[in-house]
């Protein structure tokens, strides 16, 4: 019933489960960061492994129920009983299939972990920030709505009420493969209410979705740091606070830059730039990493680079299409009210296949 190769998988992951065991035994042996880092790679491996083990001892029963029907002289009751557990371990033998195959594509996964979503205008002037307001109030509800925490991070607002960029985190079980396929360019079909003549005008926003990275997982040298500090304003350059609380927080060796100051406190705005600061960084070397893996390793629901053009929302129709599925659904205010549930599942369902596939 089950694939060489998915076997050959289990069997690794299930050595690797026995090996983490038994270091975890002496944890005197494992100092506290290494402790907490063998601690996550273990429930991870479990969430496969579990399963896998329920799947081999029904697979015994159901080997065993077979060989009891097959030997002769046996009753006809006792047939029929062992018939119906075979059609019942079957069944188990199916679900626990499925469970696997859904468990293992998101092993490297994990579905509590908070994330960080950046969204930035981009092409189109006012009209795109305008539209990063949409794309920020959008998630906000679709997060609301299943259950998860919205922290707001950092914010940077234009004149006009729209948004240059906005950095938001999203907590809860389940955020993660909730928000994962929302990275790349979104781009919007409509009059802008700037336009006098009635035109449509396309403009675009880029989303980027970071898995949070905490100090033990990424550990950054104060030596690698530089912390600059000054007057937060607003729109406009109106002061809206009288003390240096803003930050500017440079990452030497990379030259990535984040700045916070939404917060009064300016040891708040510190601790907000370090987590999306970790995240991008994380992001990055994640980046690197996958290019140097193979094509079909990468084969998913598009690349995940933010500078692919994932989905247009269409003013005039009231249409959205999501070009990677090539998804088109005409509920374009229900889904900027935050009901992206259409879609969402509609993406996990090609990543799935594809994933089996390969």
């Amino acid at each position: 019933m089950m694939k060489r190769a998915l076997l050959e998988k289990l069997e690794a992951l299930l050595k690797r489960q026995r090996e983490l065991e038994a270091g975890f035994a002496q944890p005197e042996r494992l100092g506290g960061t290494e402790f907490e880092r063998v601690g996550k790679e273990l429930a991870r491996l479990k969430r496969v492994t579990e399963p896998y083990e329920r799947f081999r001892g029904v697979e015994q029963e159901l080997a065993h129920t077979r060989d009891l029907m097959a030997k002769p002289g046996q009753e006809a009751e006792l047939i029929s009983l062992a018939r119906e557990e075979e059609q019942r371990l079957s069944g188990e033998l199916a679900a626990l299939m499925r469970e696997i195959e859904d468990r293992l594509l998101s092993e490297d996964e994990e579905p509590d972990r908070t994330l960080i979503v950046e969204i930035r205008a981009g092409t189109g002037g006012e009209e795109a920030s305008l539209f990063a307001g949409d794309l920020f109030r959008m998630y906000t509800k679709f997060a609301q709505a299943k259950g998860f925490r919205v922290e707001t991070l950092s914010t940077s607002i234009t004149g006009l009420g729209g948004i240059k960029e906005v950095s938001f985190s999203v907590s809860g079980e389940g955020a993660w493969p909730h928000f994962k396929f929302e990275r790349g360019t979104h781009r919007v079909q409509r009059v802008p209410v700037t336009e006098a003549g009635g035109r449509i005008h396309t403009s675009a926003v880029t989303v980027a979705v970071l898995p949070e990275v905490d100090e033990v997982e990424l550990k950054l040298e104060p030596k690698d740091l530089r912390v600059d500090v000054y007057r937060s304003s607003g729109p406009g350059g109106q002061g809206v606070n009288t003390t240096d609380s803003a930050v500017r927080i440079t990452h030497i060796p990379t030259g990535l830059v984040v700045t916070c100051q939404d917060e009064r406190s300016q040891l708040k705005n510190k601790q907000k730039g370090m987590r999306i600061l970790r995240a991008r960084l994380m992001d990055r070397m994640e980046e690197e990493r996958h290019q140097k893996i193979s094509e079909d390793r990468r084969k998913q629901v598009g690349s995940g680079d933010r500078s692919e053009k994932i989905r247009t929302y269409n003013f005039p129709d009231r249409r959205v299409t999501d070009h990677r599925i090539g998804l088109t659904v005409h509920r374009l205010d229900e889904i900027l009210n935050g009901e992206l549930d259409e879609i969402v599942q509609a993406l996990w369902a090609r990543e799935r296949e594809l994933r089996l596939a390969s």
